[in-house]
């Protein structure tokens, strides 16, 4: 069974060519193919009127359609510059973090050297007192000869 296709139907298809056609020519943005759209209908009923160009409507839609592209174009500039911020602060966070922890290796070898020169330290004191203390012995053992001691 064939099914006919009435006119609203061609009309829907025209309707919706027309307004993906007006957006693609926006590059997306329904605004400026809202205002694209009014101009080019404001034009149309100015020619089908034999009126002359930059008349009433069709200079306040143009007006509009100027408008709204510079809104679109500021709008896009403004999202790229708000992804380009994000990506400088996700780089100082990363260069925040990676002095940290270089900060935090930096203070734990001190400290491990610090331990070290502690026990090099303690282990030189015993030493010293080893020795000062087995001069001492000899010196006393020496004195107590003299004086009668063993």
């Amino acid at each position: 069974m064939s099914r006919r296709f009435g006119i609203g139907t061609y009309s829907g298809l025209a309707l919706v060519g027309g307004a993906s056609y007006y957006i693609w020519t926006a590059g997306g943005d329904p605004k400026l193919a809202e205002k694209k759209a009014e101009h080019d209908a404001a034009n149309a009923m100015r020619r089908l009127r034999g009126d002359y160009p930059g008349q009433d409507k069709e200079a306040k839609k143009a007006g509009e359609e100027g408008y709204e592209a510079v809104r679109a174009s500021a709008q896009q500039y403004a999202d790229q510059a708000k992804a380009e911020a994000r990506k400088a602060e996700q780089k100082f966070d990363a260069y925040g973090a990676d002095a940290k922890r270089k900060y935090e290796e930096a203070k734990a070898e001190a400290e491990r050297e610090l331990h070290q020169a502690g026990k090099q330290v303690n282990a030189t004191a015993n030493k010293f007192d080893a020795a000062v203390e087995d001069k001492a012995t000899k010196t006393s053992s020496w004195l107590g000869s003299w004086f009668g001691g063993k």
